[in-house]
C-alpha cells in the first residue's frame, strides 16, 4: 500500500495513526506508526492534534488511549 501513488508517505502514516487510535484496540501497531510517522516527517504537535481530532469521532477514551501509547515519542508536547 505504501508504494501506491496517489499519497505522499507522510500522508499515508498519518491516516494509519488515525485509523489505529480509532481502533482503540491496536496500540502496539499504533506505537509503531507513531515512530513511522516522526520519521517521516510528521511534528509531535500535529500527531497529538492529529489523535484530538480523532476523539471527535472516535470517543474521548480511544483518543487518550492513543495518547497515551504516544506518550513516550511525544515528550515533551503531551
Amino acid at each position: 500500500m505504501y508504494s501506491r501513488q496517489g499519497l505522499d508517505i507522510k500522508s499515508r502514516e498519518l491516516a494509519t495513526v488515525a485509523a489505529l487510535t480509532a481502533l482503540g484496540f491496536a496500540i502496539p501497531q499504533l506505537k509503531v506508526h507513531i515512530n513511522g510517522a516522526l520519521n517521516v516527517g510528521c511534528s509531535k504537535e500535529e500527531i497529538v492534534e492529529l489523535i484530538m481530532q480523532v476523539s471527535v469521532y472516535a470517543g474521548f477514551p480511544t483518543a487518550l488511549n492513543g495518547l497515551q501509547a504516544a506518550k513516550k515519542f511525544l515528550q515533551p508536547v503531551i
